[in-house]
């Protein structure tokens, strides 16, 4: 077991971090490229005033129509998102790895706070596979991947969460939990997870048709 921990949490963490970072300037500059190609409009109508205005209101919760007709989904989307950055940024555990590999002295929330956070992430993700598998419209469009994912993004969590209580067989969770969050740090350029890449410019984008060309509202 000592010899799988060194290989997950030496050689195969730098590899996802690698894949990460190298994935994502390749996604990043693969869509820029096919932007400019398929819709040179993406450029020419890009306006970072209406832009930022766009992405303000939608990232305040219930600032726009479509955040307050779905109130629930609303408060879940807001509380995910949130807790799921928070987390794996600022877990003291995670901060003194910056420290250690890094000498980066790192801010870090309190160990309760984060056992709250984690289970509102694992709750949401219950949640949103509730919501594709009783939702007509939205089963419809719902693939198998979509269960992989949501599966993939909350093992990290669960897997933490137990390592940390110290349940039994805990260390063996606990190299589970290195491993399933560097899969999911390596897979965020090659899945739908690749739209906190380009979620901002999508929005701006969108923003900046709205208001530059069409001189409306986008929320």
């Amino acid at each position: 077991m000592h010899t799988i921990y060194n290989f997950v949490s030496g050689p195969l963490a730098w590899l996802a971090f690698i894949v990460f970072i190298g994935g994502s300037v390749y996604k990043l500059v693969t869509m820029a490229r096919l932007a400019k190609k398929k819709d040179p409009s993406v450029y020419e109508y890009w306006d970072m005033g209406f832009a930022l205005r766009s992405i303000a209101h939608w990232s305040i919760p219930f600032a726009t129509t479509n955040w307050r007709k779905n109130p629930v989904m609303t408060l879940v989307t807001f509380a995910f998102h949130i807790s799921l950055i928070i987390v794996p940024l600022f877990l003291c555990a995670h901060a003194l790895l910056w420290k250690e590999v890094f000498d980066i002295n790192w801010w870090y929330i309190p160990d309760g706070l984060a056992d709250v956070m984690t289970i509102i992430v694992l709750g949401s993700c219950i949640y949103f596979a509730a919501r594709r598998i009783l939702r007509p419209d939205v089963k419809y469009l719902t693939s198998t991947s979509d269960y992989l994912i949501l599966l993939m993004v909350a093992a990290p969590f669960f897997t933490g969460f137990w390592a940390y209580h110290q349940w039994p067989g805990y260390q063996m969770v606990f190299i589970l939990h290195m491993l399933s969050g560097e899969i999911v740090l390596a897979a965020i350029p090659f899945t739908r997870l690749s739209h906190m890449l380009y979620a901002f410019f999508t929005r701006g984008y969108i923003g900046s048709e709205f208001g530059a060309v069409r001189h409306a509202r986008d929320w």
